[in-house]
């Protein structure tokens, strides 16, 4: 599988991570390249009969709850904090003109 890696390719994955890759770097790329896709042939051999395909390594589910208040209206106090206050809201200094 590693024959498929050609200079072409190196040269397309390099624009693509937007590297600048020297003569030896490319061959070392090259290299690495093949070695993962002769890994990735080397996996396909496994027998995976009866193995159920998943996404997760974990079983992953949604968990949904009602969407329910827990606290009260405390504006009153939260304003107390504020430099000033009007209608019901913060009031600051400008920052801008």
């Amino acid at each position: 599988m590693a024959n498929i890696i050609s200079d072409e390719t190196i040269e397309y994955v390099g624009i693509l991570a937007k590297l600048e890759l020297s003569g030896e770097e490319k061959e070392q790329a090259k290299k690495d390249m093949g070695s993962m896709l002769d890994y990735i042939d080397k996996l396909g051999e496994l027998d995976t009969e009866g193995v159920e395909p998943m996404s997760h390594v974990f079983p992953v589910k949604n968990v949904f709850r009602e969407d329910i208040v827990t606290n009260e209206d405390v504006r009153d106090e939260i304003l107390k904090n504020a430099p000033g206050e009007k209608n019901g809201m913060f009031t600051v200094p400008r920052t801008f003109e």
